[in-house]
């Protein structure tokens, strides 16, 4: 693809997934734009076994930017790095197409391993701020990953993983496409999940104690679902 192709190209991704952008223009402001296109420069001298000059492409395309994509990354079409400050793309990386990445994400390798160390993310991923993927494993097509996760197995494809580490607490076969629901903060939060089942647990305890009578737990438990959405079921 050459270079009119390619700013025409992240013309339209930035377009359809920023709403702070009102012009066109501003393509050339974005820290994601100039990465991006300065890492298909250095991984075309990679390829060609100029080493050190696409390590100091990359090099200095950190320091102006602040995204650190190894020229050895492989990264299909229609990535947008969302701000971008902090994000690191490690050299045997795969990222498919149409993937979004925030802020302070890293696809790094686990310090143990030789050969594919990093991992390789499918199409139409979302990958929201501060989450780390280590290790060389696939995220599957079409999955969420939560703001601050530390992803360290494989995910499914149509899944949705957060906390530390990782869990897979959605899936489903509705596909989440960059331009659909790509929001960083609705997701299931499976450790408050775990905290309301007992709390539940011990306010029936305390109930069969005599320390609460009936009314009082109903009331008790009405105030906890109305804090937790999820309701979780418990059998007595």
């Amino acid at each position: 693809m050459g270079i009119i192709g390619f700013i025409k190209e992240e013309m339209q991704v930035i377009k359809d997934r920023d709403p702070a952008i009102k012009s066109s223009m501003e393509v050339f402001l974005y820290p994601s734009f100039h990465a991006i296109y300065r890492y298909r420069i250095a991984h075309w001298f990679y390829k060609r076994k100029r080493y050190f000059l696409a390590r100091w492409i990359s090099q200095r395309t950190v320091r102006k930017t602040g995204i650190e994509i190894h020229p050895g990354a492989t990264i299909g079409h229609g990535l947008f790095i969302d701000h971008g400050h902090g994000v690191v793309i490690g050299e045997t990386a795969i990222v498919g197409d149409n993937v979004t990445i925030y802020q302070g994400v890293t696809l790094g390798g686990t310090g143990k391993e030789t050969g594919k160390r990093h991992p390789t993310i499918g199409n139409n991923v979302m990958i929201s701020a501060g989450a780390k993927i280590l290790g060389s494993f696939t995220v599957g097509d079409d999955s969420k990953i939560g703001a601050g996760s530390v992803v360290l197995r494989e995910v499914p494809p149509n899944s949705t993983v957060v906390g530390i580490p990782g869990r897979v607490v959605k899936r489903s076969d509705r596909k989440v496409h960059p331009q659909d629901t790509m929001d960083q903060i609705h997701l299931p939060d499976p450790v408050r999940h775990e905290m309301c089942k007992l709390d539940i647990r011990m306010r029936r305890l305390e109930q069969r104690l005599g320390g609460i009578g009936e009314e009082e737990l109903e009331r008790l438990e009405q105030e906890r679902c109305s804090v937790c959405p999820d309701n979780p079921e418990l059998e007595d």
